[in-house]
């Protein structure tokens, strides 16, 4: 309950953020608008601001916003004419897709390769996956979408963008998997660099020790009580790299052209529309805030010296 009050207030505080930040910034929709109209009329521009409520003070606006929110109503989108959550809702479930395979291939890739390269530490195996690991820490994920879009024109002689919805499951994983892959590879990376250096770590430990020396199977004392112990900061990690993956998402949305949300919110910071920035951060931040919710309390799944009581 503490933390759903403290996801609260922290809500409440990236409202006022990109709010004010919005207002802040030169330039707003009227002035877009003048300028694209061919307006010469200074009185013109005042009218589309008096329409749009951006005559008033900020605070004002804040409060007029933050009362709509608050019975679920986002404001109307500048570009479209239409209510702000109607033109989110339909993309959240893409975003969510695209963010979840690559949090999904970061840990089985990064998790895997970080216990075999600690339990082969210092072998020829090792030190690949440890050039591949840098390799992929070294490469944003904008650049590495550019290279698979290159690759895929240059071998293969089509490119792998959304055009049209996918109509099943495995058509849908398909469509994701190639942009997924691009977020989530850096994670990947620094997972497995991290787990590996954690399990290296726990394999020090007297009771692994014990374990051996009890004759328990490799794959018993790996598994069961080294892997289990050694999750704890990757776990962590994984509830910071949430933030991550999703901004990343929304670069690589764009490079994709999957009508997600980050493709939305690209399009909306352009034209300044305020009402869809606004409601987009807040799903995000609201997205970031139950994921480490989440991995806060699968710490008690894994250690139970910090079960919550």
């Amino acid at each position: 309950m503490r933390r759903f009050g403290l996801m609260v207030l922290t809500l409440f505080g990236i409202s006022i953020i990109i709010f004010m930040l919005l207002r802040l910034t030169p330039g707003n929709i009227a002035d877009i608008l003048f300028d694209a109209g061919g307006f010469v009329d200074p009185a013109d521009k005042a009218r589309i601001e008096a329409d749009l409520g951006l005559d008033r003070p900020i605070p004002v606006q804040y409060v007029k916003w933050i009362s709509g929110l608050l019975t679920g109503d986002l404001g109307i989108s500048y570009q479209t004419e239409r209510p702000a959550l109607q033109e989110i809702a339909p993309r959240i479930p893409i975003t969510a897709k695209l963010a979840g395979l690559a949090l999904a291939f970061a840990v089985l890739i990064g998790v895997p390769f970080g216990v075999i390269s600690a339990v082969k530490q210092n072998t020829r195996l090792d030190y690949i996956l440890r050039v591949i690991s840098l390799t992929g820490l070294s490469m944003p994920a904008f650049w590495l979408g550019l290279l698979i879009l290159m690759g895929f024109v240059a071998y293969f002689g089509t490119i792998p963008i959304y055009s049209d919805a996918p109509t099943g499951f495995w058509n849908a994983m398909l469509m994701y998997s190639v942009p997924a892959a691009a977020v989530g590879f850096r994670s990947s990376a620094l997972m497995l660099r991290l787990t590996r250096s954690s399990m290296l770590e726990v394999l020090r430990q007297d009771y692994i020790r014990t374990a051996w020396a009890k004759g328990l199977s490799e794959r018993l004392v790996v598994i069961r009580h080294a892997l289990r112990n050694a999750l704890i900061p990757v776990v962590t990690l994984i509830g910071l790299q949430a933030p991550i993956l999703i901004g990343g998402a929304v670069i690589v949305e764009q490079i994709f052209v999957i009508p997600g949300m980050g493709l939305l919110l690209l399009d909306s910071i352009s034209q300044r529309d305020y009402p869809i920035i606004t409601g987009v951060s807040l799903v995000i931040g609201l997205s970031v805030m139950l994921i480490n919710l989440v991995v806060d309390l699968s710490y008690g799944l894994l250690d139970p010296k910090v079960r919550y009581r």
